[in-house]
C-alpha cells in the first residue's frame, strides 16, 4: 500500500508532464486512483502505481516470466558495468552544470532494473532532484517495475506515442530495445541527451552459436544500427563494453528466459544449451551517446 501511495504521489507532482494518449490534451488527476485529460479521457492508476495510458491491449514475446529472469539477471551484477557507465554521464552532467534538477525517460524499459538502478547511483551522488520514468508496452514488466522500485513514475503506454509533452527530459535512453527517434527528438529537452545502448558483435555469443548455428544469424553487426542513430543525432561518444560474467547453470537458465536470442529456439537447444557446460558468458555492448546539437557536456 504504501508503493502505491509513494507512486502515485510521484504521479501527482509531475502529472502537468504527460499527455492524452487518445487526443494528446494535457492531464490532470481524477482523486488518487485515475489521470483524465481535458476531453474527458479517464486512465486507471493500479494499485502498484503504475499508470496505463495503452490504448489497447498488444501482443507481445515479453511476458511476466521472461522479465522475472532479467530481473534476477540484473540482480547479479550482470549489467553492472553498463548502469555505472550510464550513471557516470548523467552525474557528470548534473555536476558540471549545476543543474537543481533533471528528468530521465527510460523508453522500453522493461521490468525496470536498469533505470531503478541508475536513478539510485545518480541521487547517492548528488543533491539534485532527479525524476525518473519508465515507460513499456508490457504490462508484466510494468507490473514487476512497480512493485520492486516505487522511486520512479512507471507507465503502460505505447513507445511509437509517447503519453508526454515535448521537451520534458534531459536524457531519453533506450537499453537493448527498439527506438523511435522521431519521439526522442520530440520528447527530448534542449541540448538534451539520447543514450542508445546495443548489443556487440560478441554478446552471449555462447548462445548465439547454439540457437543459431548454420544459419544468418549465427553472426550479428550493430553497424546498421550506429548508422541510423547517427542520422537522427549528432554522435558525440560510442563507448564499448566488454567482459564476461561468471553463471551457475541456475543463472544460465534464467538468462536464457530473459534473452530473444532463445525465442525461436527448439526445446532440445535450450536442454543443450543449459547442459553444455557453460560457466561464462560474454557482454558485448555498445552505448551510443547523441544529441540534437553540436554542442556536448562529455569532454
Amino acid at each position: 500500500m504504501l508503493k502505491h501511495v509513494k507512486n502515485n504521489f510521484k504521479i501527482i507532482d509531475n502529472i502537468d508532464m504527460f499527455k492524452c494518449p487518445k487526443c494528446g490534451e494535457s492531464m490532470n488527476m481524477s482523486g488518487d486512483k485515475s489521470v483524465v485529460c481535458y476531453n474527458k479521457h479517464n486512465f486507471d492508476l493500479s494499485k502498484t502505481g503504475y499508470a496505463n495510458l495503452l490504448l489497447r491491449s498488444v501482443k507481445t514475446e515479453y511476458n511476466k516470466y521472461m522479465f522475472a529472469s532479467r530481473n534476477i539477471i540484473c540482480r547479479i551484477g550482470f549489467f553492472e558495468p553498463m548502469i555505472n557507465f550510464i550513471s557516470n554521464i548523467i552525474i557528470d552532467i548534473v555536476h558540471k552544470n549545476k543543474l537543481n534538477s533533471f528528468k530521465v525517460l527510460d523508453v522500453g524499459c522493461g521490468e525496470g532494473s536498469h533505470l531503478a538502478q541508475i536513478i539510485n547511483n545518480i541521487l547517492e551522488r548528488t543533491a539534485s532532484n532527479i525524476l525518473g520514468v519508465g515507460i513499456d508496452i508490457s504490462k508484466d514488466g510494468i507490473q514487476i517495475a512497480s512493485k520492486n522500485y516505487p522511486n520512479v513514475i512507471w507507465c503502460v503506454a505505447d513507445l511509437t506515442r509517447i503519453p508526454v509533452l515535448d521537451n520534458q527530459f534531459n536524457t531519453v535512453m533506450s537499453i537493448l530495445s527498439p527506438a523511435n527517434y522521431s519521439e526522442f527528438n520530440r520528447i527530448i529537452a534542449d541540448d538534451g541527451l539520447i543514450i542508445k545502448v546495443v548489443p556487440g558483435r560478441a554478446y552471449l555469443e555462447e548462445l548465439r552459436r547454439i540457437f543459431y548455428n548454420n544459419t544468418d544469424k549465427e553472426t550479428y553487426s550493430n553497424e546498421n544500427i550506429i548508422k541510423h542513430f547517427a542520422g537522427n543525432f549528432n554522435i558525440l561518444d560510442i563507448h564499448r563494453l566488454f567482459y564476461n560474467v561468471k553463471v551457475n547453470k541456475e543463472n544460465l537458465g534464467h538468462l536464457i528466459k530473459m534473452t530473444p536470442l532463445s525465442w525461436g529456439a527448439t526445446n532440445n537447444q535450450i536442454d543443450y544449451a543449459l547442459n553444455a557446460g557453460i560457466n561464462n558468458v560474454t557482454v558485448d555492448l555498445s552505448v551510443i551517446v547523441g544529441r540534437m546539437t553540436k554542442q556536448s557536456f562529455i569532454s
